[in-house]
């Protein structure tokens, strides 16, 4: 590193101003509180779930969307509930596969000015509108026991990544992470592995069996299933305490 006695100073220029800054945002504390307070006393009553990622661009006819219709009425088949976006595309598929089966199908909706409110297939009383991202995704991780992951966009990655980040710092539950869709997810399977380990050392080896990637429903829910097979109750519970 340079000495700093030999870098030639230069004149700063000016202190740098928000342009507006409104009074009241010390106030939107209380609007963050509302939204955790309303998710968890609706979340803490509906038991497991798994939370479902995906495109909200996926059209009912595409291999993915069926597939997560699918995924989502065996995890209901197993006594799970579903979590999902709330959206359309796969948010819809996974809400759908668990309506289908009768089973708890929870959509935790954004406020974006390009997207749907919400699909009609989530269940009564378990629609949960957020305006705060970052809210939205303790929503998805806290009350998840498992978390699928099928094609989507940055906010699929988003998502995924949370997830990643809090299971390998250990601040949430060690639990499955499913990428579904090898032909989607492989080049950054093999990024993150030749790039991201191999060649900068970013991460431990140990980190790329954090996930599983996968192209076959019943392999999803033989890691779900086996994961928790033996389990007692202990495993089965929220991922972090707040």
């Amino acid at each position: 590193m340079e000495d700093n006695k030999t870098i030639d100073p230069q004149p700063h220029k000016s202190r740098k101003k928000w342009w507006s800054l409104k009074g009241e945002n010390s106030w939107t504390l209380f609007k963050v509180i509302a939204e955790i307070v309303d998710g968890f006393e609706i979340l803490n009553s509906v038991g497991p779930c798994v939370s479902v990622f995906g495109s909200a661009r996926t059209t009912p006819d595409n291999k993915y969307y069926k597939a997560a219709v699918e995924i989502s009425r065996r995890l209901v088949q197993e006594g799970y509930g579903v979590i999902t976006g709330g959206g359309p595309g796969i948010m819809e598929a996974g809400n759908k596969g668990a309506h289908m089966e009768n089973g708890i199908s929870v959509g935790l909706t954004i406020d974006l000015p390009f997207e749907a409110s919400y699909n009609k297939y989530i269940s009564p009383r378990m629609i949960l509108p957020h305006r705060y991202f970052f809210v939205r995704k303790v929503m998805f991780v806290k009350y998840a026991q498992a978390f699928v992951a099928l094609p989507g966009g940055f906010g699929t990655m988003d998502e995924l990544f949370e997830v990643l980040t809090l299971v390998q710092t250990k601040s949430s539950s060690h639990v499955p992470i499913i990428l579904f869709g090898t032909e989607y997810w492989s080049g950054l399977v093999d990024w993150l592995r030749q790039v991201m380990y191999e060649k900068e050392g970013n991460i431990n080896k140990e980190d790329l069996d954090l996930f599983h990637l996968t192209d076959d429903i019943d392999e999803v829910m033989d890691i779900i299933c086996c994961f928790y097979e033996e389990d007692t109750g202990s495993k089965l519970q929220p991922n972090y305490e707040l």
